[in-house]
């Protein structure tokens, strides 16, 4: 029996509505800038699409001109929702949005599982918000691809930057770090915190990104680490927050994109 990790954000983070939902997404998709080598890994924000949208697709749109090349796609977040040690992977066939279903490699999976920092925690998946939204992005760039995802909960950066290695992979494997950046600062305060952290994913420092400058700073760092050791080169491609796009200065949250090749 085919099992599937239904929406949990459609309606709220962003259109319920599959035709909706695939003209927001193209149009940011289209007023972003397009040309660069193909990532081997992308940072995004996770927010409502209205406010982090414009940067993530930032990211994603270096991906099209690529897309027959990449065949799976490892995405890591941060746990919003649910307590628990380590890393979660879903025991489920499918991730669904509203268009359509994205296939689990389950069978990479099994691979992970020696791992003691990885379990399979469906209850991890179920509500979690930092995947789910990067999917729409992917299913519009991506032709046929098949997803590794995994949510992070207390664990360490050894751990991640563990997991990272062993899914490294070829040139058909992309790696998605999903995270925001500063939380609820004055507009002003955030661009001078976001800069700083910039700094650090560019130059690769991961010791420098702490849990009050990315809510993802886990798997930021996981990932930095492996980028730092395999020699690659990082660019900030969009440093804005929701000052910029849809929300009121007074308290906002920044968005990076990030890729690295």
């Amino acid at each position: 029996m085919t099992s599937i990790r239904a929406a949990a954000v459609s309606g709220t983070f962003y259109p319920a509505d599959a035709m909706k939902l695939q003209k927001m997404v193209d149009g940011f998709i289209q007023q972003a800038h397009h040309e660069g080598e193909i990532p081997k890994a992308i940072i995004a924000p996770h927010a409502g699409f209205i406010y982090s949208g414009p940067v993530a697709a930032s990211a994603y749109a270096r991906l099209e001109a690529h897309a027959d090349q990449i065949a799976r796609v490892i995405l890591v977040g941060p746990s919003h929702r649910v307590g628990f040690t380590g890393l979660a992977a879903p025991d489920v066939d499918y991730f669904e949005t509203p268009l359509g279903r994205v296939p689990i490699d389950q069978n990479t999976i099994e691979t992970l599982l020696d791992l003691p920092c990885v379990r399979r925690l469906e209850r991890a998946h179920v509500l979690e918000h930092s995947l789910e939204v990067q999917l729409p992005f992917l299913q519009t760039v991506l032709n046929d691809f098949l997803l590794i995802p995994l949510v992070v909960g207390h664990a360490e950066v050894s751990e991640v930057a563990q997991v990272v290695e062993r899914l490294w992979g070829g040139d058909d494997t992309l790696i998605v770090i999903s995270s925001d950046l500063s939380h609820y600062l004055d507009y002003n305060a955030a661009r001078a915190i976001d800069a700083v952290t910039s700094k650090a994913i560019e130059e690769m420092r991961d010791q420098d990104v702490g849990y009050d400058q990315a809510c993802g700073a886990l798997s930021v760092r996981g990932l930095l680490r492996i980028a730092k050791k395999r020699h690659l080169h990082c660019e900030t491609v969009d440093l804005r927050n929701s000052g910029d796009t849809a929300g009121s200065r007074e308290s906002v949250v920044g968005y990076g994109a990030y890729v690295f090749s």
